[in-house]
């Protein structure tokens, strides 16, 4: 329903231990409830802010969850599609990883990573993990041709792109990360394998 607003911030207050931001338009005020990440990462009031939003729609209750990167969006998606994580959850994950650490955990598989983030146990936290390992690994959040930087990519190559792209990697860093990262693989058309020695040679 809504993509994202852009206004005013009006006010930015703590609730029951949910983040939320009141964001003005035309004298509207609309809140939304996000992450402690992102709660963290804008100013005080007065300040003119771009909210993409997910439109939760429950019997008795319509709220609106707010993300500074759409990309961050994505993964929220992602993540509520996992039976027995629910909007809080979801937003308790993204508020103790940014979204490129919380892509690189699931894929490594490092649940015990998961198990950070306020009510998340071990059981879940596999869970996640099973079964978004394989979502996330093949998301196309990003559009990516054959080449990219004037370089031909194979099929992994484009994939593991287009996730890297999603989480805002320029392309000198991904072109310098592929120089190192496929001496190393063993499988160069393994996406999965590519994808996660990427992410571990852009984190060091």
């Amino acid at each position: 329903m809504f993509e994202y607003i852009k206004g005013t911030l009006e006010e930015k207050y703590i609730s029951n231990n949910s983040y939320y931001l009141v964001v003005d338009i035309g004298g509207i005020g609309y809140k939304t409830e996000v992450s402690e990440l992102d709660y963290n990462s804008v100013s005080d009031s007065d300040t003119e802010i771009k909210i993409y939003t997910k439109l939760i729609h429950k019997e008795d209750l319509m709220s609106l969850c707010g993300f500074q990167k759409k990309e961050t969006r994505d993964i929220f998606n992602y993540l509520v599609s996992v039976s027995g994580v629910g909007t809080k959850m979801a937003l308790a994950l993204l508020g103790r990883f940014d979204t490129c650490d919380l892509i690189s955990i699931v894929i490594n598989g490092e649940y015990k990573e998961l198990t950070l983030a306020k009510g998340v146990g071990t059981k879940l936290a596999q869970k996640i993990i099973l079964e978004l390992r394989d979502k996330l690994i093949k998301a196309n959040i990003s559009s990516v041709s054959e080449k990219f930087a004037g370089t031909e990519l194979s099929p992994a190559c484009r994939e593991t792109t287009s996730v890297l792209l999603s989480l805002g990697y320029s392309e000198d860093e991904i072109n310098t990360a592929y120089k190192v990262v496929t001496e190393r693989c063993k499988n160069k058309d393994d996406t999965e394998e590519l994808l996660r020695e990427t992410l571990k040679y852009l984190s060091m």
